[in-house]
């Protein structure tokens, strides 16, 4: 048994399903050992893409997403999907081939110190120096990715030590055992639940992660507090509670602005500053907040939280819940406040106007899935239509990222859904210019048999930064491009595709494109107009008194 093997060995006794990645030369060892291996190796068309495959696995199943390209080119191309993965609290473990070290003294071909690039983007990584040490490495690695706040390692395995024979076997896996709150915090806590006249939940990432969702929608109910969501926390309640004040996070003033300028109590649940940033709700550092997570605060000036629950956050909302006594408290201004926000949503039904407005073609696209069905959506304008638009009923079945926001996920992530769930429906959302990025990768969904839909924003441009420019400028400059005609690009890649001409026809369209065996692209017109007006009435917005 060489080294490659014995890490492949590891890998299976880690439970990994998958490995996404690219094949070259300094990684033959590992690819001849993982074609032995009951691992299914997923070849991409670019390392990014195995990346982003890896990163939405390890997000969907809690389980670290693997992925491996080989040294120099094949390495930097993989470094976007392993720190978008890091920011946004998904499990990764990623491999890169190496020269070997006979050769890393003197300057030689494609060599780059990967354990140094590879630094600032992970939470940890290591080259494997020694064959001995292979077990001691991976079981290191999957444990540091899979721990609260998951993120991405690295393992650097060079050429020379990949063949060396080795004796050895992988390391039991263990059971990571759950770290409960104390009752001191606990009890100080409820006090100051109980003490607050208007206070508001605000839930992030970290409850997806706990699978705290079923506690929460409990805690929320019995105290009668009205719950948001960052745009990572979507699921975290069922969008149809009453409660649900759905999604904060836009860098604009929305209606749940209103929420955060009258409380006098955030109650922040499995929040992740890197989500949206506390200065943007609470600029001064004068809201109270009592911090419920599995880890502890950040240090921000603006996020001092006057009680930190720190433990497995199910466990803390009941424990909380039992000593606190706001049970049955009217809440009136989160009802009148959630009324105005469904009733802003529901204005769009149906509107016929086209191009089509990105609020009808998020409208219509939450009328075609289903409670479980995934949304993976890529970075762009239409993402912050999705966030303020798409509702979900139930945990991860709509991921963005918003720690890196990498522009291109959504294709690659689609693949990795529809691996994880087949029996899903699956939409990748993406403008057109992040569709360009990796579209690639629809070729690897045809050959891995995972059909879904790619339903593409069309407005010939980068309309986000177009947006920002007009906001802060009143002009725009290079963000306009041309693009392919997307349904001829489909047909030629063996794919199915689509194009709306009509507001009429997006419905009909998605329900058939959805029910296609293999990959499909819908091309859809968007009016992005939408996104100035949208500013102009965010900066009317008046709140509504409590």
């Amino acid at each position: 048994m060489n080294t490659a093997e014995l890490l492949v060995k590891c890998l299976e006794n880690e439970g990994v399903e998958y490995v996404f990645g690219l094949p070259g030369e300094e990684n033959l060892h590992l690819l001849a050992a993982l074609n032995n291996s009951s691992i299914k190796f997923i070849t991409t068309r670019h390392e990014q893409g195995a990346a982003f495959m890896a990163d939405v696995y390890g997000r969907l199943t809690g389980k670290a997403g693997v992925c491996l390209s080989t040294l120099g080119p094949g390495a930097t191309n993989l470094m976007t999907g392993v720190a978008d993965a890091n920011l946004d609290g998904a499990p990764l473990v990623a491999i890169t081939g190496q020269v070997g070290t006979d050769r890393m003294h003197i300057e030689s071909h494609q060599y780059l110190d990967l354990v140094a690039m590879f630094a600032p983007v992970t939470k940890w990584n290591q080259q494997i120096v020694r064959p001995s040490i292979t077990p001691e490495v991976v079981r290191k690695a999957f444990k540091i990715a899979q721990m609260e706040k998951p993120g991405a390692v690295h393992i650097d395995l060079p050429e020379n030590i990949a063949a060396m024979p080795v004796e050895g076997q992988p390391l039991p896996t263990g059971i990571q055992e759950k770290v409960y709150a104390s009752y001191r915090s606990i009890n100080s806590a409820a006090v100051a639940i109980a003490k607050a006249k208007n206070p508001i939940i605000l839930a992030g990432n970290g409850v997806i992660r706990a699978r705290a969702s079923a506690a929460l929608t409990e805690f929320a109910t019995r105290l009668n507090i009205p719950v948001a969501n960052t745009f990572m926390g979507k699921g975290a309640i069922p969008y149809r509670h009453p409660l649900a004040l759905w999604a904060v996070g836009l860098q604009q003033r929305d209606f749940i602005s209103c929420a955060f300028e009258q409380t006098d109590l955030v109650i922040a649940v499995g929040y992740d500053l890197i989500e949206y940033s506390p200065k943007r709700w609470n600029p001064n550092g004068t809201i109270p907040i009592v911090h419920i997570a599995a880890t502890a605060a950040e240090i921000d000036s603006s996020y001092i939280p006057i009680v930190e629950v720190v433990g497995d956050i199910s466990d803390s909302l009941m424990e909380i819940l039992q000593r606190c006594d706001r049970t049955g408290k009217p809440t009136p201004f989160a009802v009148s406040l959630r009324e105005e926000i469904v009733a802003d949503y529901e204005r769009y039904a149906q509107d016929d106007s086209f191009p089509l407005k990105p609020q009808k073609i998020i409208y219509d696209l939450r009328e075609v899935m289903g409670s479980e069905d995934i949304v993976i959506s890529d970075v762009g304008a239409h993402k912050m239509w999705i966030a303020r638009h798409y509702h979900c009923e139930s945990p991860n079945t709509c991921i963005i990222s918003n720690g890196f926001a990498a522009m291109g996920i959504a294709i690659p992530g689609a693949i990795a859904a529809k691996l994880v769930y087949p029996n899903r429906k699956v939409v990748a959302v993406t403008g057109d210019g992040g569709f360009m990025m990796n579209c690639q990768e629809l070729e690897t969904a045809l050959r891995v048999g995972t059909p879904f839909v790619t339903l593409i924003f069309n407005d010939n441009g980068y309309g986000l930064i177009a947006w920002k420019q007009m906001n802060q400028f009143g002009y725009t400059c290079y963000v306009d491009f041309g693009n392919p005609d997307f349904v001829k690009f489909a047909e030629s890649m063996g794919l199915k595709g689509y194009r709306v001409e009509t507001a009429s026809d997006l419905i009909p369209i998605l329900k058939t494109a959805l029910e296609d065996e293999v990959p499909a692209i819908i091309d859809c017109p968007v009016d992005y107009r939408e996104n100035l007006r949208f500013s102009q009435r965010a900066g009317s917005l008046n709140c509504p008194p409590i």
